[in-house]
């Protein structure tokens, strides 16, 4: 690889790293924001409205994609991915400055949510501006290898936020990490922010676009020309459904809803869940260099592809060996122990007791019975209305732990499990990028492919950890969160396998 390569690859993933940082810092600490920026009362409730507004900054990511992509195909790449970086960096730092709900109420949630929403912007501008520019430096027969690179940055992204979080925790302990440590993470921002400014500052225009600039073949309207036309809609359609709703689904399932999963319903400390996906993530991160590589030489379709399948398959299984693995006592009581719930009208009976039980991450079943009251079945036992004294009583006794014994964590296959979740990502998120850049001709390439990835990341992955839990709560199933993105990764399957043709000869100097 060339010098100039080199620094292309390095300054555009080394910038892209710390914007993903930025953005996934947020979802990170979700455990604390419900208590920190929404009204106290409803712990379920608060939790669920901070995964809504953490979903809310990938709502946006779309309109960010068009927003900065019709800059970029008029404007340039490097000059875009600027302003992206920037936007991102201070609305991180000023989420680390921004009072609570405690001290200026309901206006808490909204500044909270306004400033996601930026992030969001900024994101949906900042990927496919890195990924243009480093395809379109890349030599044709290693555009796989070359964007693998930016495919790493987030993955690295979330490693590294983990990392500042944990180290924060344990220096200022749980107290006063809650009380006001959580905000350094964020203001730890602005120095990422300006390493990535001056790096950036460094780079040269990409050579297709000053090439067409000067040949005065730039469109005079991207938004027009990829959307309006029916033969690039199609495109960007099939680009959607056949690849990035998919790869959204796979990569916050393993990623994200992997870490919810572990703290939130095996109940695993958060030193322990911290340390065990990072394992993961080290363990596979290199796998997005080998499977780019590899789409290199065999296509990209057939890596996504096979990617989009196995973790459809695998997903149910490898999630109740986490809980095999993970919480041992969990897994034995929900076995031996089945609660089930039984009321003619549970929507008025029931709430506070669902609500008890999916904060405790146990699964439930609910039957309707004729008669009036509500009555619950834990085991053999049965109890009659709901007092959560009695209900800690007769479950500690039924074996469910309050939280996971440290000692019977087995750690190897809890890692090796959770590897594998990364390994899928991999497969499909790997490749992706060349995928995208190759699609498309390069006078509306950048708007055009950042459109489908960040529908695909943003609204259909983005939204998982709410859906998911949202439908654990409703069928208090602890297992049922994972049919949506089981579903996605089908489609995109299925769509991509017949639909799609393979890209990875495509010249990208085409118009």
């Amino acid at each position: 690889m060339k010098k100039s390569d080199r620094l292309v690859i390095t300054a555009s993933s080394l910038g892209t790293v710390f914007e993903w940082y930025d953005f996934y810092l947020y979802g990170s600490l979700a455990v604390f924001f419900g208590t920190l920026f929404f009204p106290k009362g409803n712990d379920t409730a608060a939790f669920l409205a901070s995964l809504a507004t953490f979903g809310a900054g990938f709502a946006v990511r779309p309109f960010g994609a068009l927003i900065f992509g019709r800059i970029g195909d008029l404007v340039g790449r490097k000059y875009t991915f600027l302003i992206t970086i920037i936007v991102m960096g201070l609305s991180t730092a000023f989420v680390g400055l921004l009072p609570t709900y405690e001290d200026i109420g309901i206006l808490a949630p909204i500044l909270l949510t306004f400033l996601r929403l930026a992030q969001g912007l900024a994101l949906g501008g900042e990927y496919g501006g890195a990924a243009t520019f480093v395809a379109e430096h890349s030599e044709p027969d290693k555009r796989g290898s070359s964007t693998s690179w930016i495919q790493t940055t987030a993955t690295l992204g979330f490693l590294l936020s983990l990392g500042v979080i944990l180290t924060c925790r344990l220096y200022f302990g749980e107290n006063e990490f809650k009380a006001w440590g959580w905000r350094i993470p964020f203001l730890v921002s602005v120095i990422l922010l300006l390493i990535s400014v001056y790096i950036r500052l460094k780079l040269h225009e990409s050579p297709l676009f000053l090439k067409m600039q000067s040949a005065g073949k730039l469109s005079k309207s991207p938004l027009k020309e990829s959307f309006a036309k029916f033969q690039n809609l199609k495109i960007v359609l099939l680009a959607l459904f056949g690849a990035t709703a998919g790869q959204g689904v796979i990569w916050y399932t393993g990623q994200f809803y992997a870490l919810f999963f572990l703290q939130n319903t095996l109940k695993i400390d958060f030193q322990y869940s911290y340390i065990l996906i990072s394992a993961s993530l080290i363990i596979a991160t290199p796998f997005f260099i080998i499977f780019g590589k590899l789409s290199d030489k065999i296509g990209r379709k057939k890596v996504m592809m096979t990617g989009c399948l196995t973790a459809a398959l695998a997903f149910i299984p490898i999630f109740k060996g986490l809980t095999q693995f993970g919480n041992p006592a969990l897994s034995a009581a929900v076995q031996s122990s089945p609660i089930v719930i039984y009321s003619n009208n549970c929507q008025k009976d029931c709430k506070d007791l669902k609500d008890y039980l999916s904060k405790k991450g146990y699964n439930y079943a609910y039957q309707a019975i004729s008669q009036e009251g509500l009555m619950t079945r834990i085991g053999s036992i049965e109890v009659k209305n709901f007092d959560t004294v009695v209900f800690d009583t007769v479950l500690a006794q039924a074996g469910y732990p309050a939280k996971a014994n440290i000692n019977e964590i087995n750690f190897p296959m809890v890692i090796l499990l959770l590897t594998i979740l990364v390994l899928f990502v991999t497969m499909i998120y790997g490749p992706i990028a060349a995928f995208l850049v190759e699609l498309f001709p390069t006078q509306i390439r950048y708007t055009s492919m950042s459109l489908p990835y960040h529908i695909g990341n943003g609204w259909f992955g983005g939204f998982l950890p709410l859906i998911a839990a949202s439908v654990v709560v409703q069928t208090g199933n602890i297992y049922a969160g994972l049919y949506y993105p089981i579903a996605i990764a089908l489609m995109t399957f299925i769509i991509g396998t017949l639909f799609i043709k393979e890209t990875k000869d495509n010249e990208l100097d085409r118009h």
